[in-house]
């Protein structure tokens, strides 16, 4: 069997990926992914910053490593992987995509480390924390990296652990964290599973609800669409082979109302059962053959260079307690959210548009099957 050692590197420059990269990187992986999108070795090397030569011989002896051909060696034609190549990969960034939300806590968790040994006295070690659980979303880890680059003030630690929308609002309420993030779609209505299953959670002389985003959730399809899917009705029609999110993620209650709303049950869905931990999970699901179609966001598609559907804008929202809303922390955070620079960088990631962003509201006003 194969042994892995992992490890990681300490940098002061912004990071530098290729396409499709992933948080823990390793260098065959990252030159075949090169390999796939550029269609040419000298067009790999450009893309991971090495020389012609120097990526020729890895490729030769990894192929030597691991006894089987990764690329095929055709003169004159364009480079491309051989199905080994391409199984190595694919199950390789699905296994770091399944992983994606631990590593990114493991990276942050890291960095912190560091810096509080690393940075000058009295300097930004001494930053506040915020301790925030919430459900897996890209605009979030975009949102720890800009608090922490003293954007207009003081630095701010978001400390993220990635779960399900049930369970971060779980933790809230039992003082695990300071902030939980969910989402939750605008056509839930006081009879919907969504409404049956925030509601007992939410305490309005408790909680207090903070615009954060609008991201735009959908069917995650093959390129160009094959089998013409257009909604979970067309799903259920031709047994595409579906990739589910585990239950208690607002993904899982997305399609559950959807379902409901069809008049269509989950045994329905052929693959119902099939979950991915993470929308990137599921989107290369999808890319590997696995699975035809998931309900993801925008942001995991794209990424993946796959097509999307577009279903619903939903809101993604935070939750904080009443009582710490005053405290420097959270004050730091709304400054952050309702910052111009903040917003401008939300509404570059695709799928993804700032809404009420930072501003503090009553549950009524944001969720619509309240009240």
């Amino acid at each position: 069997m194969r042994r892995i050692e992992l490890a990681y590197h300490l940098s002061t420059r912004e990071p530098t990926q290729p396409h499709g990269a992933s948080l823990l990187r390793n260098p065959m992986m990252d030159v075949l992914q090169a390999v796939k999108s550029s269609g040419s070795i000298s067009g790999a090397a450009r893309e991971v910053g090495l020389s012609y030569r120097h990526v020729w011989g890895q490729l030769k002896d990894w192929e030597a490593a691991l006894g089987q051909g990764l690329i095929f060696w055709e003169r004159g034609q364009a480079a491309r992987l051989t199905p080994f190549g391409e199984k190595l990969l694919a199950a390789e960034r699905l296994a770091q995509a399944r992983l994606g939300p631990q590593l990114e806590s493991l990276r942050v968790e890291l960095e912190r480390a560091f810096q509080q040994v690393l940075a000058p006295e009295g300097g930004e070690d001494n930053a506040p924390t915020l301790r925030l659980y919430a459900s897996h979303d890209h605009a979030l880890n975009e949102l720890v990296d800009f608090a922490a680059q003293r954007e207009g003030g003081p630095a701010l630690h978001l400390d993220v652990h990635f779960c399900g929308s049930v369970d971060a609002i779980r933790a809230l309420n039992e003082g695990r964290c300071n902030v939980a993030g969910f989402h939750a779609q605008p056509f839930a209505d006081a009879g919907t599973a969504t409404a049956r299953t925030y509601r007992p959670m939410l305490k309005p002389g408790q909680h207090k609800i903070i615009g954060f985003a609008r991201r735009t959730q959908g069917l995650i399809v093959a390129p160009g669409n094959p089998m013409r899917l257009r909604d979970i009705h067309d799903v259920a029609r031709l047994q595409a082979r579906f990739v589910n999110r585990a239950l208690g993620t607002g993904t899982r209650l997305l399609l559950d109302e959807l379902l409901a709303r069809a008049g269509l049950m989950p045994l329905d869905i052929d693959g119902y059962d099939h979950i991915e931990r993470s929308h990137a999970a599921v989107a290369l699901a999808v890319a590997g053959g696995t699975a035809d179609v998931g309900l993801g966001t925008e942001y995991a598609a794209r990424s993946a260079r796959l097509d999307f559907v577009p279903i619903t804008d939903e809101r993604y929202l935070l939750v904080g307690l009443k009582r710490t809303l005053d405290e420097a922390p959270m004050q730091r955070l709304l400054q952050l959210l309702r910052s111009r620079a903040w917003q401008t960088r939300m509404a570059a990631l695709p799928g993804y548009q700032p809404d009420h962003c930072g501003e503090v509201a009553a549950m009524k006003r944001l969720l619509p099957w309240w009240g």
